[in-house]
């Protein structure tokens, strides 16, 4: 009788044994997609370089499984908040002040509601067409999206959405390093001034700046009052314009402080330079600078 327990334990251990193999390979070969993304809230941050026209960036998918898929898979993509509101509600709390916003509408174009993944690949794209003029360095921006089931594939319900995020950044700034600038000059003709000062794209070719060596403070009301815009011409030349509140003038015709733009290139290092002069009134106080702005960029 005993022997009659073990031969009937040992058959059916083999057959559990063999569910188990055949789950554990049906696993490994099955093909499930994944939309690709960091594994903080889904994130796949898009750098883009402004041009002044649109830009092209990609959404892409991959598929797992021990072989590459036998036919192409496809699986559909829309638009989707959700994932926005769970990301700021996670990060911020209830401090909306500080929540990543959707890109609006009119800056960017889903070229195709869906991705392929063509049979003996692994991974698929396709293409957003992005216009970043205009949009506000001081705010994050991400274009929500979900994957969805149009023919039969598996996704992977963990990787099937994407916070795209758009980040851009100009020759003379960035939104996601610092471009911190050293500033030296001198203040109503005698008075000599330093300061570090934080610039920000804008567009193409302009940059937002802190006037003179006025206090920086990071809210949208001191940047009405104290900011400027440096906007460069394709011959270098600087134009000084006011971001929104302060009263500016450029002055020209200094042969130091020209309003130019130019690079400095010394032992192997190059170095953005901003040679500028302007006037410029905040609260009824003028003050008229000469200042010379730069920062190594190699």
């Amino acid at each position: 009788m005993k022997r009659r327990y073990i031969a009937i334990l040992a058959f059916t251990t083999m057959f559990t044994s063999c569910d188990d193999h055949e789950m554990f390979e049906k696993e490994m070969y099955k093909n499930e997609v994944s939309l690709i993304s960091s594994d903080d809230h889904n994130v796949f941050q898009e750098v883009v370089q402004m041009t002044g026209g649109e830009i092209i960036g990609y959404v892409a998918a991959s598929v797992g499984g021990t072989h590459a898929p036998e036919k192409d898979l496809v699986i559909g993509l829309e638009e989707d908040p959700e994932p926005l509101k769970e990301y700021n509600w996670s990060n911020f709390d209830a401090a909306e002040d500080l929540y990543a916003k959707l890109v609006p509408a009119g800056k960017y174009e889903l070229l195709d509601d869906k991705i392929i993944i063509k049979a003996g690949e692994r991974t698929g794209r396709t293409m957003i067409k992005l216009r970043p003029e205009g949009l506000s360095p001081d705010s994050t921006y991400f274009i929500g999206l979900k994957a969805t089931d149009v023919s039969g594939v598996e996704i992977n319900p963990t990787k099937n959405t994407v916070l795209y995020q758009v980040s851009f950044e100009n020759a003379y700034a960035s939104q996601i390093t610092s471009s911190r600038y050293t500033m030296t000059g001198i203040k109503d003709g005698e008075i000599p001034v330093a300061a570090n000062k934080e610039l920000f794209p804008l567009t193409h070719n302009s940059v937002r700046m802190i006037a003179g060596n006025e206090t920086f403070q990071s809210t949208e009301a001191a940047f009405a009052k104290t900011a400027i815009i440096l906007e460069v011409d394709e011959d270098n030349k600087v134009s000084i314009k006011p971001y929104k509140d302060i009263q500016v003038t450029q002055l020209n015709n200094d042969p130091l402080y020209p309003n130019m733009f130019r690079i400095e290139e010394a032992f192997g290092r190059k170095t953005n330079v901003f040679l500028l002069k302007y006037e410029y009134t905040i609260s009824g106080v003028t003050n008229v600078i000469q200042e010379r702005v730069e920062m190594q960029v190699r």
